[in-house]
């Protein structure tokens, strides 16, 4: 069943109005819980960012207890193309309203998704008008959206990190989702994680924290 999103979120360190926001998406089967963590120890960099981790709009159908992005199909490619493409609106429009109701600009907006979620943050963070402070996308692939090369959409930094040992989703595909990106004229930061499996591992973290401090500057 498909659902508007929400899920948790962490306020501001500082306890002030927010000025940065970062939305993180999950992976399959998993829920917005997943990747709060990351907003705990980020929130110490930028203490005037708000953190927000949304359920997928859809019941998980090998896990009813998490959510998923879109199903999984036994044509990998072709479900990812079909379900990123399915997918797209239900975040475009939570994004469009988060903007709306907290007046944060999309210029101080960071999309970080894992996995599954890292699929969506790359299809859609390279889809919109609007220019984004970047993306960060663990374990991930790459399906342009429509018109993505004609350049009709806004170029976002990206980071693409994946274990290289993972098994999961292949770690060629950031790969390939690199040259892609680099060929449409993106900055594209990739690191692959030696002997790391579908997950983020310390170096990987690292290397994403570095990715936006570069992006956003810091505080602490």
């Amino acid at each position: 069943m498909t659902r508007p999103l929400s899920g948790p979120m962490l306020p501001p360190k500082s306890g002030a109005a927010p000025k940065q926001l970062m939305v993180l998406l999950h992976g399959y089967g998993a829920d917005g819980r997943d990747l709060l963590s990351l907003g705990w120890q980020w929130g110490e960099l930028w203490p005037d960012m708000l953190f927000v981790s949304p359920n997928a709009p859809e019941i998980c159908e090998q896990n009813p207890g998490g959510f998923q992005w879109f199903p999984l199909q036994v044509d990998r490619i072709a479900g990812r193309i079909e379900g990123a493409a399915n997918a797209r609106p239900v975040i475009v429009n939570f994004l469009i309203d988060l903007w709306a109701q907290t007046g944060i600009s999309p210029r101080d907006t960071v999309l970080v998704g894992f996995s599954q979620g890292a699929m969506m943050a790359l299809h859609v963070g390279t889809s919109l008008d609007q220019q984004l402070a970047g993306i960060v996308a663990f374990s991930g692939a790459f399906m342009p959206a429509e018109g993505f090369e004609a350049g009709k959409f806004a170029k976002p930094p990206v980071a693409l990190i994946h274990g290289d040992r993972d098994q999961v989703v292949d770690p060629q595909l950031s790969r390939d989702a690199a040259e892609m990106l680099i060929a449409n004229g993106f900055d594209v930061s990739l690191h692959l994680s030696k002997g790391a499996g579908h997950g983020i591992a310390p170096d990987a973290l690292a290397f994403a924290t570095g990715f936006l401090v570069a992006q956003l500057g810091a505080k602490a």
